[in-house]
């Protein structure tokens, strides 16, 4: 199995899935729903036999496929996977059919094509597998830019309030950071060698105020994707706009690509530029964790509120990489995972709770908790999930994150654990105001509001809530995939890890 073209098979395999429900008749919605999930359901048995054929201890990258496409410019169609990007495909293959089932009476409320909404799914799914497979960087960069399409119809076509705004403010802003990124693609190519092979460009000897350019060309667009402080003012717009399904892969992997980027791209291209760059780029992580939550507090959107925690949590990721520990390193990573189950599952629920209610405000609901119990629980444990209680998977991503750093960077780290202080205001009061307290009366008057989680809805959050909790308790099997990645990161950065203090280890001693 090790020679098969998982990555290729992967990336194609949704686009086959979304023709076929393309073309499937819009006056049988339920057939066009019951393809998509289903080939979604096959693209998540590849990924796990992927994973299970992924060796931790091997080579760095696996499952490697090149074949040519424009000799003249020394592109190639190269895929292969280290165990950075094996996590993200997994949460890919994982959140898809979840959103899927989530999403199965979205696109007829909207009164549009079902069978499309479900086909942008898939194309969706299609591109995101591509942006994280890709190992050249030409190839990467197209995949970069065609995944904001379908993200964009979804948006525009299927989304709520000022859809189109939205929409078209997610495009501006991801284009422009798409600008700056392919300029840095070509200028890159000039002087690496006049190739996009990853694996040539590493060892390619480039001048320091080149690379510094680049560096800077790649981390803007990198950031803006993420989104990092002060790139971040198109995100709540979006997944306020957003159906709650495309919002939680919006939220929930589309981000990703921004760290990722930097991980795979950033660091081992331009290893001086980004340790000179580390101390603004860890300036902007610790700004965006406290801004943004004190923004979240605020929020009587829903749905705002749900993007702004995103915000914050991203600037924990950017701490644990510009941390440059492997500890740190590795806890960005599994944040990375983590906070894509948790932040997709306290999406879909909020969703789910919106639905019901026919509003995204938090002062039009109060007690609901009285009418829906099952879903208030729900909905409780996503935002615990969210602030990183422990024994949920998110604790662990963040406790790596600030023990690392607190390694090499004592004020960084105790200024992020402000962070988590926040977050325990802003989910806590969510959680109160709208499901505790006194039940608001207008609530017993709307139907939706007297139905709890049915059958669907249970098989959607299920496996996201074990999911969370197993990692949570034993997340050996995804730190197992990731560590060797993050430690071959670090080498190519030239940072190792600093030596314990004389004191520390002469107590672990005794």
């Amino acid at each position: 199995m090790s020679n098969f073209p998982f990555l290729s098979v992967l990336t194609v395999a949704p686009l086959v899935g979304a023709l076929v429900v393309a073309l499937l008749p819009r006056r049988n919605p339920e057939l066009a729903k019951q393809v998509a999930f289903g080939w979604s359901l096959l693209v998540l048995v590849l990924s796990v036999i992927m994973w299970i054929t992924f060796q931790a201890g091997g080579d760095r990258f696996q499952f490697r496929e090149s074949y040519p496409w424009i000799p003249t410019w020394g592109v190639r169609f190269t895929f292969a996977a280290d165990g950075i990007a094996l996590v993200m495909l997994m949460l890919i293959a994982i959140l898809v059919p979840l959103v899927i089932l989530a999403s199965w009476h979205d696109a007829e409320s909207s009164k549009r094509s079902v069978p499309v909404y479900f086909a942008l799914l898939l194309i969706l799914e299609s591109t995101m597998i591509g942006v994280f497979a890709a190992a050249d960087v030409f190839l990467f960069y197209v995949f970069f830019e065609v995944m904001l399409v379908p993200m964009y119809f979804l948006i525009g076509s299927y989304g709520g309030h000022q859809r189109q705004y939205a929409a078209v403010k997610f495009f501006l802003y991801s284009l422009v950071g798409g600008l700056f990124m392919l300029a840095a693609v070509i200028g890159l190519w000039v002087v690496g060698g006049r190739t996009f092979d990853w694996n040539q460009l590493v060892d390619a000897d480039i001048a320091t105020g080149t690379a510094r350019w680049l560096f800077l060309g790649f981390f803007l667009a990198f950031a803006i994707k993420a989104p990092f402080f002060p790139f971040h003012t198109w995100l709540p717009d979006a997944g306020r706009a957003a159906p709650a399904g495309a919002a939680a892969l919006l939220v929930g992997v589309l981000d990703k690509v921004g760290t990722f980027g930097i991980l795979r791209y950033c660091l081992p291209l331009f290893p001086e530029a980004a340790k000179w760059f580390a101390p603004w780029a860890l300036a902007l992580g610790l700004i965006g964790i406290i801004y943004a939550a004190l923004l979240a507090v605020g929020q009587n959107d829903l749905k705002r509120l749900v993007s702004y925690t995103s915000i914050a949590h991203f600037g924990f990721i950017g701490v644990g990489i510009f941390a440059f520990t492997t500890q740190a390193g590795t806890g960005a990573v599994l944040y990375m995972l983590n906070h894509g189950l948790a932040t997709g599952l306290l999406f879909l629920v909020v969703g789910m709770l919106i639905a019901r209610r026919g509003s995204a405000m938090i002062s039009d609901f109060g007690g609901a908790g009285k009418l829906v119990p099952l879903l208030a629980g729900v909905l409780f444990f996503a935002g615990l999930a969210s602030l990183a209680l422990p024994g949920t998977a998110p604790f662990i991503s963040e406790f790596l994150v600030l023990i690392g750093t607190f390694t090499v960077n004592k004020p960084v780290a105790v200024i992020a654990t402000l962070g988590i202080v926040l977050a325990a205001a802003y989910v806590l009061w969510m959680v109160q105001r709208t499901t505790q307290g006194t039940l608001n009366p207008a609530l017993t008057e709307v139907d939706g509001m007297r139905r709890d989680l049915n059958l669907r809805e249970k098989a959607v959050v299920a496996p996201l809530i074990v999911l969370i909790v197993l990692l949570g308790f034993y997340p050996k099997p995804v730190t197992d995939v990731i560590n060797p990645a993050v430690q071959a990161t670090m080498q190519d950065v030239g940072k190792t890890d600093p030596a314990p203090e004389v004191g520390t280890v002469q107590e672990a001693r005794r």
